[in-house]
């Protein structure tokens, strides 16, 4: 007899041929989550794991046909928006999404390539925080990209975080996962209509690694997937993405990968075995 299928995540990105981050990254953060990932094309990107040359978006119909295409063969459990090269190409997958108003969708924008914000056009952000963002059950960014979503058109002065936060809460996005990159510390907050929920707190890498918001915006996808609610999806995945750059590896001459299945490496002799959301042996963050 087939076994039960696992849960399907639907995830919107552009491609990397790294696999670093967007649609590859985001098909291994599934598999190891225990999701099955299928994904629509946003874009493609020319790069290896040093530099970016070129980023081309696709036909916004193109973008469509393929989604309905997957959500009328198949129940989609979670739905994750990674970055997008063009507002027509947003305008389309929130007119998809708002047909399954039932199905989570994480958001987690990402409008640089190489700390470049080179998909950062005042039209692509206008789109995301027009048509996606109210319709988002968990936004992950950190705190420029939240501040560009609360004002996209980029005429007035940014907001502070606390003004965007509130706003984008008030345009109907359910929960905020705020990312800050101190000098030694990722300082991770949640906020919800009710104020702040969580704060985590978690050693830095000392080295560049790549796909960060893809990884974290992905595993909360599956957890949400697999029945989850947002805020321990959240903290569980926080947890995942601390292990996947505390093994992060340098397949290249450029930045840093994350082990998204860091859990299969058996250096122990033990066998090896799949995290699982709340296990009391998954290495913890360090204290606060």
């Amino acid at each position: 007899m087939p076994s039960t299928a696992p849960p399907i995540v639907l995830t919107f990105g552009l491609s990397d041929p790294t696999g670093g981050f967007g649609l590859q990254a985001d098909l291994l953060t599934l598999a190891s989550m225990g999701c099955h990932g299928v994904s629509v094309l946003t874009g493609y990107t020319v790069r290896d794991s040093a530099n970016c040359d070129e980023v081309t978006g696709l036909d916004p119909d193109v973008v469509a046909t393929q989604a309905r295409m997957l959500l009328e063969d198949m129940p989609i459990a979670a739905f994750k928006v990674g970055a997008a090269t063009k507002a027509e190409v947003v305008s389309a997958i929130a007119e998809v999404v708002a047909d399954y108003d039932d199905v989570p969708l994480i958001l987690a924008p990402d409008f640089t390539l190489d700390d470049e914000h080179v998909l950062a056009a005042d039209e692509l952000r206008e789109s995301i925080a027009e048509l996606l963002a109210p319709q988002t059950t968990l936004l992950v960014a950190d705190q420029t990209t939240l501040a560009a979503l609360a004002q996209p058109d980029g005429d007035a002065e940014s907001p502070s975080l606390d003004a965007a936060i509130a706003h984008l809460l008030s345009q109907g996005t359910e929960y905020i996962l705020s990312m800050q990159a101190g000098t030694h510390r990722l300082v991770n907050t949640l906020f919800s209509e009710d104020g702040q929920l969580r704060q985590d707190l978690w050693d830095r890498p000392s080295y560049r690694v790549m796909g960060m918001t893809d990884t974290l915006g992905t595993a909360i996808a599956a957890l949400l997937a697999n029945g989850q609610e947002p805020a321990e999806a959240a903290r569980e995945a926080q947890e995942y993405l601390f292990q996947t750059a505390l093994h992060a590896f340098r397949p290249g001459m450029g930045a840093y990968l994350p082990d998204r299945f860091f859990w299969a490496r058996d250096d122990e002799g033990d066998e090896p075995r799949p995290p699982a959301p709340g296990d009391a042996s998954h290495p913890k963050p360090p204290p606060a």
